[in-house]
């Protein structure tokens, strides 16, 4: 299969297969005498993994590791396993750090008026003082 193949049937682009291959990610595809690559069916395998690693949160380094342990037959579930029960974990940490960020954005967008007038209880908060008409006076 060629590159344009390989993108269609994963749903990457061919110049994510190319990061994915310069980065090495995958197993280097063979090279015809033309250079042009020759991919197969673990190849295809391996950027499908890639691609839904990805979106679902795993970093390039993670995601590495699993196509590492997906091509080691003495793999372990336990190991796989592990490693999604700490990005469950990350994530959950992610999604409480944003309810915060959002709870704080309320706040300030509460304390706001919102009309004409140039002071902002937003900026005022964000700029950490107290009042825009006190900074003019000084």
């Amino acid at each position: 299969m060629n590159i344009s193949d390989v993108a269609k049937k994963t749903g990457l682009t061919s110049k994510a297969i190319r990061f994915y291959e310069e980065k090495g990610l995958v197993t280097p595809p063979l090279r015809g005498e033309n250079g042009y690559r020759s991919y197969n069916l673990k190849h295809l395998e391996e950027l499908t993994l890639l691609r839904q690693a990805r979106q679902v949160g795993f970093t390039l380094e993670e995601c590495r590791e699993l196509v590492h342990l997906f091509n080691d037959p003495a793999r372990h579930s336990a190991d796989v396993k592990a490693r999604t029960l700490q990005k469950i974990d990350e994530i959950d940490l992610h999604i409480r750090e944003l309810l915060e960020m959002k709870t704080r954005l309320q706040a300030l967008a509460e304390s706001c008026p919102g009309d004409d007038s140039a002071d902002c209880p937003i900026m005022d908060n964000l700029a950490g003082c107290c009042h825009h008409s006190t900074l003019a006076q000084r």
